[in-house]
């Protein structure tokens, strides 16, 4: 285990709070000792994965970016500006993680193939995506989503890429089914701001509705008891996420 404490604990969003209740059993289980992450915005589940592991992100957006290496770096991990293009480091990782970031990718499954590569014998891909196609709505336009997810879906579209084993997990119920009417909401009424490009949004959109500071510990405190509450609907959530493993 690597050093922690209040830096490597940054607020959580209310979803991003549910997320992680998933995501940390997941790591529980598994046990990496190398672990990329695809996609990791502002390092929240970085810097705390990097309490766990060898640790090394990787995120597109400069100002993301930045935050994530403040946050991570502390730590003992890594964290480099740019597409996973960038990472040198030849040796394998137990473990490769993209959280909300399949969805702003076209083609996902020869995403997912290309990080395949990037495992050693035995080593897990994990994802989280937005659930149910039938919920897209303005805000996954505005930032930069191509789609969601059924848990078929995800379970096909990591078995597609060559994975073995795909299980998926739905989180979010019921909190998800209010806060996201509300990013729908502000997605609405800021129609006129929005990116022009998919690749615009995508970037942006690590950025959107972070919690900081003491807002954003109110805002964990506050999503914390629904932890609990989501095990009572299993089969329901907003949010999916997935795992596939190799030989």
């Amino acid at each position: 285990m690597r050093p922690s404490g209040a830096l490597g604990t940054p607020p959580l969003t209310a979803n991003a709070t549910l997320r992680w209740s998933i995501v940390r059993t997941l790591l529980d289980r598994l046990r990496p000792s190398r672990v990329l992450e695809i996609g990791c915005g502002q390092g929240a589940f970085g810097a705390r994965i990097a309490a766990r592991a060898e640790y090394v992100g990787v995120e597109q957006d400069t100002e993301s970016w930045r935050v994530a290496r403040d946050r991570v770096v502390p730590i003992g991990g890594r964290v480099l500006n740019g597409t996973i293009d960038v990472l040198e480091d030849t040796e394998p990782f137990d473990l490769v993680c993209a959280f909300e970031v399949l969805e702003h990718i076209e083609d996902d499954v020869g995403a997912l193939e290309g990080w395949r590569s990037r495992l050693g014998p035995g080593g897990a891909v994990l994802v989280s995506v937005p659930a149910w196609p039938d919920r897209f709505g303005p805000w996954d336009a505005a930032v930069g989503h191509y789609r969601r997810y059924t848990p078929v879906q995800l379970e096909d579209t990591i078995s597609t890429a060559g994975y073995l084993t795909p299980e998926t997990a739905l989180y979010g119920w019921p909190l998800g089914y209010i806060t996201e009417p509300v990013r729908n909401a502000v997605a609405r009424r800021t129609r006129g701001q929005t990116q022009s490009t998919m690749e615009a949004r995508t970037a942006s959109s690590g950025r959107s509705l972070q919690s900081n500071g003491v807002w954003g510990r109110a805002v964990m405190a506050g999503a914390t008891p629904f932890i609990l509450i989501q095990k009572l609907r299993p089969t329901a959530g907003i949010g999916l996420i997935g795992l596939g493993r190799v030989q």
